[in-house]
């Protein structure tokens, strides 16, 4: 596996657990619950592991090709995220948003 990919795909991992991450820090905030409940504490230790994650993927990739992955899969999921699990709109700027961190995407992983 090329060594551009494989920084992507480490890239994608580090997506996937902040987002998991995310999800259940929503789910502690929006239940109130205190900064010491399980929800927010498993939230933590996702976020911590997937430090581990972002070590591997700016092994492979530069710190701008990682940044643009990670950010652009994370906008997309947290974005669906929201509007199906916590009725957030997806309103016209959440799309253009969403498209130009594609774009971007593409325009980033050319350059490997």
């Amino acid at each position: 596996m090329s060594p551009v990919l494989l920084g992507f795909g480490f890239s994608l991992g580090t997506a996937i657990i902040v987002i998991l991450g995310d999800y259940v820090i929503k789910v502690a905030a929006d239940g109130d619950l205190p900064l010491t409940s399980r929800y927010m504490l498993l939230g933590c230790g996702l976020y911590a592991f997937s430090a581990v994650l972002w070590y591997f993927a700016m092994r492979h990739v530069t710190l701008a090709q990682a940044g643009v992955a990670y950010s652009m899969l994370t906008l997309v999921a947290l974005a669906i995220i929201g509007a199906v699990s916590f009725d957030e709109p997806i309103g016209q700027r959440e799309f253009v948003g969403l498209g130009l961190a594609l774009a971007a995407m593409m325009v980033m992983s050319h350059t490997a």
